[in-house]
């Protein structure tokens, strides 16, 4: 079952032992696990921690990375919020 997290509650984990959480598309994930695979080094990672990486992540990615790689570190998806 997938959890549902507030944009507030992802900016929350920024932590190596408790998660660091990005947002990419409305779905969230835990990149702490993925640290040490990352190609292009932890320090980006952990920069972009809590935030919406969405538009970064498909500035330097292609379709192909997140099916390859999301569902391990899928842990939830955004709250809608109402827009007024």
């Amino acid at each position: 079952m997938s959890k549902t997290f507030t944009k507030a509650e992802v900016a929350s984990f920024k932590d190596e032992k408790t998660g660091m959480y990005i947002i990419i598309d409305n779905d969230v994930y835990d990149i702490a696990p993925f640290l040490d695979e990352h190609p292009g080094g932890a320090k980006i990672l952990k920069r972009m921690a809590g935030k919406d990486a969405t538009k970064s992540f498909w500035k330097y990615h292609n379709d192909k990375v997140l099916p390859k790689y999301g569902a391990k570190l899928k842990v939830g998806t955004v709250a809608e919020t109402a827009k007024l």
